[in-house]
C-alpha cells in the first residue's frame, strides 16, 4: 500500500499543483490587468514618490493570490484528481492497482487522507495567510487612491456601556491605522441624544480608547426630555458646543473591529468573525450575515474532502481514446457550480434569515450527497 500510495499522492498533489497554479496566474493575469488603469495616479500628493507605479501593481495583485488560492483549492482539489483518476483508468493502470488488492474502500480512505492535508491547508490559508495579506493589499491601495471604507457613510458601530449607548460612525482607515471622519453619539436609556463629538482625524489609544484630535463636542440639556438637533451656531438653549484640541472616549471597540467593519466579512478570520459576532449580540445588533460568513469559514475547508470523493468514481470509468477532456471539463462545471452555489446560498439565507449554519453547510451537504450517491452506484453496485 506504501508503493500505490506513493504513486496515487505523487500523481495527484502534482496535478493539483498545475491546476491551482493555472488558476492563479489566470486570476494574477486579470487583477492585473483590472490594476494598470490606476496607473500614474496618487491620493492627492505632490511628491513622485506616491505616485501608483506598476511595481506597486504587481505588489498589490501578488498580495490578493493567498485569496484567490483560498478560494480556488477545493475547485484545484476537483480537477486535478478527476484528471489523475481518469488518466489511471484510461491507461488501465488503475485496472492493475485494484488486481493489486486497491478495493473502492481502500481507494476512499487513501483519497479522505490526501483530502485531509488540503483541509488543513485551506484553513491555515484562508484563516492566517490571506487575511493578513488582504489588509497589506487593501493598506497598500490606500497610500495612493483611497483610504479603506465600506459604503458611502464608512463603518458603524454601536457600544453599550454602563448608562448611556454609544454609536460610532468611520468613514475611512487610513494606511497607517488612522481612523477618517469619526463621529460618536452618545444616548441616555430613552434613547435620546446626549451628546455627539465629531473629528476629521482620531488614532487608538493603547488603553482601550480612542484618541480624537481637534475634536468638536456638542451636549445636550434637554430638561424637557425632547433631544433637538445640534443648531449651526455655537451655543443655543440646551446646547452647548466646545472645540477640543484632544478628546479621549473610552471603549472596547478595538482596532480589529474597526478593520472588520471596513474589510468584507469573506476576508476575515474566523477568530475575527467570531468576536466581532459577540460584540454585535452584545450591543444588540444584527451578526446574520457575519454568522454565515463564519460557518462557511467553518465548512469551506472540509469541501475538499467533497472533492476527493467526488473525483473517485472517475476511476472506475470506462473510457475512449481522447474521452478523459470531457470528463475533465465536467470536473470544472462541478467545481464552478459548487462555488456559485456557495455564494447563493449565503446570500439567500442572509435574505430569508435561514439559520447561519445550515446557509453556509447546505451546498457540501448537497454535493457530499451526489458523490457518495456516485461512489455507492457507479463503485460499489457496477
Amino acid at each position: 500500500m506504501k508503493t500505490i500510495r506513493r504513486l496515487i499522492y505523487g500523481e495527484v498533489l502534482a496535478s493539483i499543483a498545475m491546476v491551482a497554479l493555472g488558476f492563479l496566474a489566470l486570476f494574477f493575469f486579470f487583477d492585473l490587468v483590472d490594476e494598470l488603469q490606476y496607473l500614474g495616479k496618487n491620493n492627492g500628493l505632490p511628491t513622485a514618490n506616491d505616485i501608483y507605479q506598476i511595481r506597486h501593481a504587481l505588489l498589490y495583485v501578488l498580495l490578493l493570490v493567498p485569496n484567490h488560492l483560498y478560494e480556488l483549492l477545493p475547485i484545484s482539489v476537483l480537477i486535478g484528481t478527476i484528471f489523475v483518476m481518469a488518466r489511471l483508468a484510461q491507461s488501465s493502470e488503475y485496472t492493475i492497482l485494484r488486481t493489486s488488492g486497491l478495493d473502492p474502500w481502500r481507494a476512499l480512505k487513501l483519497l479522505l487522507g490526501l483530502g485531509a492535508s488540503f483541509v488543513v491547508l485551506s484553513f491555515l490559508v484562508g484563516d492566517y495567510l490571506a487575511p493578513v495579506s488582504e489588509r497589506a493589499a487593501q493598506l497598500l491601495k490606500a497610500r495612493y487612491q483611497s483610504a479603506i471604507t465600506v459604503g458611502q457613510t464608512g463603518a458603524w458601530l454601536k457600544e453599550k456601556q454602563a448608562y448611556n449607548t454609544y454609536v460610532a460612525n468611520v468613514k475611512t482607515l487610513s494606511t497607517h491605522n488612522e481612523m477618517q471622519g469619526v463621529q460618536i453619539f452618545e444616548f441616555d436609556n430613552k434613547g435620546l441624544v446626549v451628546s455627539t463629538t465629531q473629528a476629521a482625524v482620531a488614532t487608538f489609544g493603547e488603553d482601550d480608547s480612542w484618541l480624537l484630535a481637534n475634536a468638536t463636542r456638542t451636549e445636550f440639556d434637554i430638561p424637557t426630555g425632547k433631544a433637538l438637533p445640534p443648531g449651526p451656531g455655537k451655543q443655543a438653549a440646551g446646547v452647548t458646543r466646545n472645540t477640543l484640541e484632544s478628546f479621549r472616549w473610552p471603549t472596547e471597540i478595538t482596532q480589529e473591529m474597526v478593520s472588520v467593519a471596513l474589510l468584507k466579512p469573506e476576508r476575515m478570520s474566523t477568530v475575527d468573525l467570531f468576536n466581532y459576532i459577540r460584540h454585535l449580540n452584545a450591543n444588540g445588533q444584527t451578526a446574520q450575515r457575519y454568522e454565515i460568513e463564519f460557518w462557511k469559514k467553518v465548512f469551506y475547508p472540509l469541501s475538499c474532502l467533497v472533492m476527493v470523493i467526488l473525483a473517485l468514481p472517475f476511476a472506475y470509468l470506462h473510457f475512449r481514446s481522447g474521452g478523459i477532456a470531457t470528463y475533465v471539463f465536467a470536473g470544472v462545471m462541478i467545481g464552478i457550480s459548487f462555488f456559485l452555489l456557495n455564494n447563493v446560498f449565503g446570500y439567500v439565507g442572509n435574505l430569508q434569515k435561514w439559520q447561519p449554519w445550515v446557509a453556509a453547510a447546505t451546498p457540501g451537504l448537497l454535493y457530499m450527497a451526489i458523490s457518495l450517491g456516485a461512489f455507492g452506484w457507479l463503485v460499489l453496485r457496477r
